[in-house]
């Protein structure tokens, strides 16, 4: 080997988009709009929850919860993504990737816990409604967020740590949007055994385990949607769930294409865009979803506009 190749990477280089200064300047417009109104929509979603009596509920509790991991994730990956586009490429401190990986992957590992526990108090809500506020309590509702919190911290703790006992040697040009953790082992030139084995181990509870939970959930609530007599009543209950069913289908169709799908065959390119739907997409259409396709939010708005505009 040569001593370049002997010699311990400090730091790396993220390509992000290679192209004209012209298609970046565009890219960076986009995703500086598309940044500004991630932030706000989530903030607007926390505000409202936490200043309307209306929204003072288990769902939008979790709603809130929902916006505040979303805020976490593109705040992590968009402004360095931003600095690319206008520098054509940035370099990165390995201490600056690894605290990168850590925030973006916990974030995203407490929405698929997040995702879970709301399905399960969709659940509660539709098929054992009489019981619903003596089952979904305020503090049932904290407790489970935390547990979600910690178990994110803990899984990517893990991972984590074992990626900075990794040597990275030679290369040390990462061609991707941000410190995911494929393209950081391919960088990798001692055994990767461990890191992969603690993929497989752990990857089971934080995609598969919420997937169940949520596929077992949905599967009771359309059984007890189809016993409903009424058409309305039918409607009303799928209302009250279409939300985040549409959040959960976006949020793990990304997710899985980009770490369950074999990677085979998609272009380096590809594989950016699918990053992007979950990091930066996802965060800015799930505030509109439950803007949009929720009654109580935009009367919230509604009232929350009307103060404003008498004040």
């Amino acid at each position: 080997m040569t001593e370049n190749n002997l010699t311990a990477v400090t730091e790396f280089f993220l390509l992000g988009f290679q192209s004209s200064q012209c298609s970046r300047i565009l890219l960076f417009c986009l995703f500086l709009v598309i940044y500004c109104g991630t932030i706000c929509g989530n903030l607007l979603i926390i505000t409202l929850v936490s200043t309307s009596k209306n929204l003072h509920t288990p769902m939008y509790f979790f709603i809130s919860q929902l916006s505040i991991s979303d805020i976490l994730v593109i705040t992590d990956i968009a402004p360095n993504m931003l600095h690319m586009l206008l520098n054509n490429g940035r370099i990165i401190a390995f201490i600056d990737c690894i605290t990168q990986f850590y925030f973006f992957s916990t974030s995203e590992a407490f929405e698929c816990f997040l995702l879970a526990v709301m399905s399960y108090d969709r659940y509660v809500a539709i098929c054992n409604p009489l019981h619903y506020t003596s089952i979904m309590t305020n503090a049932l509702c904290a407790i489970l967020t935390i547990i979600c919190w910690l178990l994110g911290l803990s899984v990517i703790s893990v991972y984590t740590i074992t990626i900075t006992k990794l040597t990275f040697c030679g290369r040390n040009i990462i061609n991707h949007l941000f410190c995911d953790l494929v393209p950081l082992l391919e960088l990798v030139c001692s055994d990767t055994s461990l890191i992969h084995l603690e993929m497989y181990i752990l990857g089971f509870p934080i995609a598969f385990v919420p997937t169940t939970i949520i596929v077992v959930s949905y599967t009771y609530i359309v059984l007890a949607i189809l016993r409903i007599s009424s058409g309305s009543g039918r409607h009303k209950a799928f209302s009250t769930c279409s939300s985040h069913l549409i959040v959960v289908s976006i949020f793990y169709w990304t997710l899985f294409s980009v770490y369950v799908v074999p990677t085979k065959g998609i272009t380096l390119s590809m594989s950016k865009i699918l990053s992007l739907l979950y990091t930066v997409f996802t965060p800015l259409v799930n505030p509109i979803i439950y803007s949009l396709r929720n009654e109580d939010i935009k009367k919230a708005i509604q009232k929350t506009l009307h103060k404003r505009v008498m004040w």
